[in-house]
């Protein structure tokens, strides 16, 4: 049975809003399926043929849970925010959680020898995230974990390159803030833990991973997220403008930080609100490369359901932009959320409707994403524009008029779909009433008549686009 939202957090999400209970509403939803994900990773392992999961493995899971669990009694504060926790509910995780249950549970018949190989890999992952718990707990212990193709990744603290490009087993112990990795044929590494994110070592094979600051004073560190091996999904053949994994050098993190330390000034322009949702939800940030073929000037940016709290994007132009994007991706996982908790359409997946932001015919459910982040894109604008001074008015009410435009041409087909459910309903005729309400402050004519045109264009570009009926058949 899905949890119930209150009418009034309905209301507020509709308007591409939250205050703080209804966010914390989506947060906790959000947190309590990845513990339940958790505990079906274990459970598929324990069913599983051994054929698909041998009993080295699952006795090798069963250890690493036992070290979670003694990192989570053992945190001095305890509850949801031990470490354990912490780490369980990082956004990356669920992705890693997703790609073991899909290998325990294989549907094309009996695993290859490599989809063997990459399931004891990703299972012997936890033994990463419990090493990970534990040691920032502080509790001394000793563990096996496998490096990945030379390559062990901890979340939150580094990557070690092995001295062998395979997948080999490293002995890892933990006492008092040091971690010692201990290998065949190489010399041991020690690293020196540090608050927060990070591990330093004087080693040449270990690589520390990054944060930016917190995005506002007195929120944690954001993780800038270079190493985690499972931060970007598997390229698919259709995919839309989502380039691959970047590992930003330090010309490249000065520059991130240098934008992401104006983006919050930037976000309070568009409404203090549009700074608290980013500070609730966004848990990391995983850079890309450039889009290919975008000259260096464009740019992509996508979040992932099973990856709550992750915000992919590739690097921002200005911290206007990447105040823009936030807004944008934050909507996606707010409705993403939202969409787990209540049923707000039963639509068909086929791809069939206009959505003026792309050249592909969309499904219903890609429509209502898309409106709903150029939703909250338009206010965002139309703040800046009724905020700002004359010299930054006139780019923000172009913005704002293109945005509330192409959210106009989309509403028609949202609202009269008669596949809405009752909440549904509610939810998309608050996504109208606040387009309507935006219209008391128009634009100034000339980018309202300017956009009109761009998106009456791209309308008879997408039709012209699409392929004919099929020829009437005489009966």
């Amino acid at each position: 049975m899905l949890p119930a939202v209150p009418d009034r957090a309905l209301a507020e999400l509709g308007r591409t809003e939250g205050d703080a209970d209804t966010l914390a509403l989506l947060v906790r939803d959000q947190d309590t399926r990845r513990l339940l994900l958790l505990r079906a990773v274990l459970d598929a392992a324990e069913a599983a043929d051994p054929a698909v999961c041998p009993t080295a493995a699952g006795t090798r899971l069963r250890e690493d849970w036992a070290l979670l669990t003694a990192a989570d009694r053992a945190a001095a504060d305890g509850g949801p925010d031990s470490p354990a926790r912490v780490w369980l509910r990082y956004p990356l995780t669920g992705p890693w959680a997703r790609r073991c249950l899909t290998g325990l549970n294989p549907r094309t018949g009996p695993p290859t020898r490599e989809q063997r190989r990459e399931l004891r890999c990703d299972l012997a992952y936890l033994g990463a995230i419990s090493a990970v718990a534990a040691a920032r707990t502080g509790i001394p212990f000793a563990t096996e974990l496998t490096a990945r193709d030379g390559i062990l990744a901890l979340p939150s603290l580094g990557v070690l390159r092995t001295a062998a490009r395979a997948d080999v087993p490293v002995h890892v112990t933990h006492e008092r803030g040091h971690m010692t990795f201990r290998q065949a044929d190489a010399p041991d590494v020690t690293v020196h833990l540090e608050s927060g994110t990070g591990a330093w070592s004087g080693s040449l094979a270990w690589t520390s991973a990054y944060a930016l600051p917190g995005l506002a004073a007195g929120a944690e560190p954001m993780p800038l997220d270079d190493l985690d091996p499972y931060r970007v999904p598997p390229r698919e053949p259709d995919q839309y403008a989502l380039s691959g994994p970047a590992g930003p050098d330090d010309a490249e993190r000065k520059r991130w930080l240098q934008i992401w330390s104006g983006t919050a000034a930037e976000l309070r322009t568009g409404g203090e609100l549009r700074l608290a949702e980013a500070l609730a939800i966004v848990r990391c940030v995983v850079p890309l490369d450039m889009p290919p073929g975008a000259g260096g000037r464009g740019s992509c940016s996508a979040t992932r359901r099973e990856a709550f709290g992750a915000l992919l994007s590739s690097p921002p132009a200005t911290p206007v932009a990447f105040a823009a994007t936030l807004v944008h991706e934050v909507q996606h996982t707010k409705l993403a959320a939202l969409s787990e908790m209540v049923e707000l359409h039963h639509a068909d997946p086929e791809a069939r409707y206009f959505a003026p932001w792309r050249p592909d015919p969309r499904p219903y459910d890609g429509l209502l994403q898309g409106a709903y982040s150029h939703l909250a894109l338009a206010d965002f604008f139309q703040r800046r524009a009724l905020a700002a001074g004359p010299a930054r008015a006139e780019a923000a009410w172009a913005q704002y008029a293109r945005y509330h435009a192409q959210v106009g041409a989309a509403l028609p087909a949202l609202v009269g779909s008669p596949d809405l459910t009752t909440v549904g309903r509610r939810f998309v005729d608050e996504m109208a009433a606040t387009h309507e309400r935006m219209a008391a402050h128009p634009a100034p004519r000339g980018h309202t008549a300017r956009a009109q045109a761009y998106v009456k264009a791209v309308r008879a570009l997408w039709k012209q686009r699409q392929p004919p009926p099929p020829p009437a058949v005489n009966r």
